[in-house]
């Protein structure tokens, strides 16, 4: 699972400007080092979300500075959502290893 976390990504993340606030249901993302995403929060999305950000945490520690910030492949994170935007039930049931082995 670690192969997911890189660990270069954790130095140099740009901030979101402070004037641009997400609107409201809305979360900023950084994912990798510099990949913005900005997308709809919904409830099913959170067991993903905690397991990356766990994930994140346990390599990097944890800030937060405007957006979220992912410690994942940007390829994987563009997966997972796809998966989560079909309404594949994997993604709501699986553990975050078995969805990207």
């Amino acid at each position: 699972m670690r192969g997911i976390v890189r660990k270069q990504w954790c130095c140099g993340a740009k901030s979101f400007p402070s004037d641009s606030e997400a609107e409201e249901g809305h979360v900023r993302v950084f994912v990798g080092k510099d990949m913005q995403f900005k997308f709809e929060m919904e409830a099913n999305y959170l067991n993903l979300f905690e397991n990356l950000l766990k994930l994140s945490e346990e390599e990097f520690g944890f800030s937060y500075d405007g957006a979220l910030r992912i410690a994942c492949e940007i390829d994987v994170f563009q997966y997972l959502l796809l998966l989560l935007k079909t309404g594949n039930p994997s993604a709501h049931y699986m553990q975050l290893p078995d969805l990207i082995s």
